[in-house]
């Protein structure tokens, strides 16, 4: 099949072009505005192939995705192109309801104006497949899980944003008959992540000796998703998922952010010990904690369990090991990020 991925040069995006060039015989178009958080380094290893071409776009841009769609000729858009930092939304709230409300707008509206000048199997193999976030669900409390019938409940400008477009997604579906597909992912980690993120953060602050910031206890709970499940993940919905259906996708790992960074903390300990001998567990420092910062997040993913046979193949332990160890070996990538003051703190504006 032919797979349109928006944001194909970002974390997740990248993740799930690199899967596919790997891990099957897809053709792949990267539609991606390279933002700050997106680099063509990302694809860098799969960039040769004669299955995969980029084209530099904003999904805002009309245009630009009406030409990049026409001469692609999609089966399948995977859009995951968005502004996801939740302390950025609290900085500047206007960039995320632009580019996910807006940007998913137009990304509907021409992906169903090239639907219906699709005939026969074509237009009944087409699929758009939205790719959003567990946060939409709100908060929870010290049990239950997030399924997918679960109230809308979004705390942050970011969640509120993602909320919305998958409203308007799910809209397209009913009104139009776009056959459409919703994922709501939890916590991503891995190869790639942009290092204002937690996991990668503390990685680059550890080895530079700086404080290690945790917002207020660090009790706050997420459910840790490696990035290479999530994009497989992803694979299996848009090929096998029923039109209209929304699925889940956790990965079955609950951990606190204090337990979070200090099991980053101990890895480093044994792979690039301290010159002191002391652990990096000491560089750890509490800070206030942002505005409206949910408690916790938790995700049934039966669902795509049961119904698709997706399972995570990574534990919590095995995919922060591989985490931690990429980043380790990766440092020409990472260090110009954060030489760009890309892990300052951000999002204290009450």
């Amino acid at each position: 099949m032919r797979i349109f991925v928006t944001g194909g040069a970002g974390f997740i995006g990248s993740a799930l072009v690199r899967h596919l060039i790997d891990n099957t015989e897809h053709e792949v178009l990267n539609f991606d505005k390279l933002t700050y958080a997106g680099s063509l380094s990302t694809v860098e290893r799969v960039a040769n192939s004669n299955r995969y071409r980029f084209v530099q776009g904003d999904i805002c841009d009309a245009e630009a995705v009406r030409a990049a769609i026409a001469e692609f000729r999609p089966d399948v858009v995977t859009h995951l192109a968005a502004e996801s930092h939740v302390d950025r939304s609290i900085d500047g709230p206007g960039a995320f309801v632009q580019t996910n409300v807006v940007g998913t707008f137009v990304m509907l509206s021409e992906a169903r104006t090239y639907w219906q000048g699709l005939e026969g199997d074509a237009k009944a193999a087409f699929r758009f497949h939205h790719i959003s976030t567990d946060e939409v669900y709100g908060s929870l409390g010290d049990t239950g899980l997030f399924t997918e019938e679960t109230p809308y409940d979004p705390r942050s400008p970011y969640s509120a944003s993602k909320a919305g477009s998958d409203h308007l997604v799910s809209a397209w579906g009913h009104t139009y008959g776009l056959p459409v597909l919703i994922t709501n992912c939890s916590n991503n980690y891995g190869p790639y992540h942009f290092p204002e993120k937690l996991v990668p953060l503390m990685i680059a602050k550890a080895l530079a000796g700086e404080p290690l910031p945790v917002y207020g206890k660090g009790d706050q709970v997420r459910d840790w998703l490696f990035v290479e499940d999530h994009v497989r993940a992803l694979q299996v919905v848009f090929e096998q998922g029923e039109i209209g259906r929304t699925y889940n996708v956790g990965g079955f790992n609950e951990k606190q952010n204090i337990e979070v960074v200090r099991t980053v903390c101990a890895i480093l300990d044994r792979l690039r010990p301290r010159g002191d001998g002391k652990s990096y567990a000491e560089q750890i420092t509490s800070v206030a904690d942002r505005p409206g910062h949910d408690k916790r997040y938790a995700i049934d993913a039966s669902r795509i369990n049961q119904e698709l046979g997706w399972h995570p193949a990574e534990t919590f332990e095995t995919g922060i090991e591989k985490t931690v160890a990429w980043y380790l070996a990766n440092e020409g990538w990472w260090r110009p990020l954060v030489e760009a003051k890309a892990s300052e703190r951000r999002g204290i504006a009450a």
